[in-house]
């Protein structure tokens, strides 16, 4: 693609990754963007760099504006492999700018690059870098979601330049929020942010409530917010902070995702009674398959609905592998205001719902106990059960939904 122009003087010149579907190990159906901005004045800044495979393509499109040997400044705005690694071939065609970073950027942009062979700047909170009539103000944001992170704030244009927050991994030929929704809808791109949001930024809920208040409190009006990945929201930059907050304050939906695998679909059967009983109480119910179904989208189905029950049959004694992994996952991503139970098939002796209930314990989730377990295949009589065991926890669900 060609650079495209956000405002007068400032252009995207990122590149985009159609073909890319597993991005360290979280399915993007997709593909995604590394994006990176332009900003001419009488000294010319880029804000972040691009994964290294298409270094020249963001050079190329750097070309289309402006020579890249004329870049004077170059902020990083976040170190990880997929925004700074080709900034050694930036640099080799300007090797004269002065790079802005943080501190724990800097150190940590130290193990990729030999970084005595060029002009850095370590730059903090309220810090600003003026560059003709052009002002940038730096926003340190430790843990959204890397220890380095910062935004960067151009005044007068009024873009927050975001990194990682607020993206999502979409490569689309537009590069706008409202150019994706007329292609495609809005409720396509807002699904796209809560998928972003429960695989990657899910732990750091906290965080994101308080950055978000302190830029609040900076009064300072958001015209654009342009991400690092996937599209920029110059039609309603506002609306991805309340997703956001919604998202952070743990918002969800009366309903209840059904995650399961199964070995010789006995735990399979187990699934049209338990969500007939939760149907029963009016909730509604998704059901996926892991096997089936991307690590990913299981996690986001999880986090979008208040209750979550974890079927698995018992394998050698404990979880079945695919289900083990989807409770490291989540382990990981340390989710809150959820309600979990578990239910299973065996065998030989049970196991898997036990060890699911101590995962849920570890992840210091509200868990609905006892699990269900049933021998082999499920009789009429056990799908009663099954009917019994969904509608008492659709029931719980309804309760601790109106917590929130």
């Amino acid at each position: 693609m060609k650079a495209v122009e956000l405002k007068k003087d400032v252009y995207w010149v990122g590149a985009l990754d159609w073909a890319v579907r597993d991005f360290h190990g979280y399915e993007v159906p997709r593909g995604t963007t590394y994006n990176n901005y332009l900003v001419l004045d009488d000294e010319i800044t880029l804000i972040d760099t691009v994964k290294h495979d298409f270094a020249d393509e963001t050079l190329k499109n750097i070309e289309g504006v402006v020579a890249p040997s004329r870049i004077k400044n170059v902020i990083i705005n976040h170190i990880e492999n997929d925004h700074a690694t080709s900034l050694d071939a930036v640099m080799a065609c300007a090797p004269e700018a002065t790079i802005y970073i943080s501190e724990k950027g800097k150190r940590g942009l130290e193990r990729f690059f030999d970084l005595s062979k060029w002009n850095v700047k370590v730059v903090k909170s309220g810090d600003t870098l003026t560059t003709g009539k052009k002002t940038f103000r730096f926003i340190e944001t430790p843990m959204l979601h890397w220890p380095d992170s910062m935004f960067t704030y151009l005044e007068g244009d009024n873009i927050l330049f975001s990194q990682d927050a607020f993206g999502q991994h979409i490569a689309s030929a537009g590069r706008f929020d409202d150019e994706f929704i007329a292609e495609y809808s809005e409720a396509e791109l807002t699904d796209s942010v809560i998928d972003y949001y429960a695989n990657i930024l899910m732990p750091f809920g906290p965080m994101i409530k308080n950055k978000i208040t302190e830029i609040s409190k900076m009064e300072v009006p958001i015209d654009i917010i342009a991400p690092d990945h996937g599209i920029i929201w110059r039609k309603s930059p506002q609306s991805v902070f309340e997703t956001y907050l919604d998202l952070a304050n743990g918002k969800a939906n009366l309903s209840v995702a059904i995650i399961y695998d199964t070995m010789w679909h006995s735990t399979e059967k187990m699934i049209v009674p338990v969500s007939e009983g939760i149907r029963s109480e009016n909730v509604d119910v998704r059901v996926i398959k892991l096997r089936a179904t991307p690590m990913s989208v299981a996690i986001k189905e999880f986090w979008k609905a208040r209750g979550a029950l974890i079927g698995s049959p018992t394998l050698n004694n404990i979880t079945y592998p695919s289900v083990a992994e989807l409770l490291t996952h989540l382990r990981g991503l340390r989710p809150k205001n959820r309600l979990v139970g578990a239910f299973g098939s065996y065998g030989w002796g049970g196991g898997a719902v036990k060890e699911i209930y101590e995962e849920f314990k570890r992840m210091g989730l509200d868990a609905v106990e006892p699990g269900l377990q049933i021998l082999y295949k499920p009789s009429m009589e056990d799908e009663k059960g099954c009917y019994e065991f969904g509608r008492n926890f659709a029931q719980r669900v309804k309760e601790y939904h109106d917590k929130f």
